[in-house]
């Protein structure tokens, strides 16, 4: 790919105003690592499944595998990656684990998500 197929200035003015602003308001590099690994996380479509189903309810893991036609053992292996990832939660009630999204946030990420693609 050459410089002429990419879409660029044709003349250098550097904007030292914006050039700053950026700057200042650039999460560090840690925190930058941080939210590219979440995106990992929501790069998985199993993942995505099991996130918008307990968008809509709170779910145990059977309950979830036959909502998703899933084995169990495969969606308790990407609920892990999910809780390890703050995105879900978990409470015990009786002998069932019951899984939730963690927070608002969570919701509001799917949310947003859905409401893009459908734009």
């Amino acid at each position: 790919m050459s410089l002429n197929d990419v879409e660029h200035c044709d003349v250098v003015h550097k904007h030292a105003d914006v050039v700053l602003k950026v700057h200042r308001e650039m999460p560090d590099d840690d925190k930058l690592y941080d939210l590219a690994e979440l995106f990992k996380v929501f790069g998985d479509s199993t993942r995505i499944r099991i996130l918008f189903a307990l968008f809509e309810e709170e779910m145990c893991v059977c309950d979830i595998a036959d909502s998703l036609s899933m084995t169990q053992s495969a969606i308790s292996h990407q609920l892990k990656i999910l809780k390890q990832s703050k995105l879900v939660g978990n409470r015990r009630e009786g002998k069932q684990i019951i899984y939730f999204l963690a927070d608002d946030h969570v919701r509001t990420i799917i949310g947003q998500g859905i409401n893009h693609i459908e734009e």
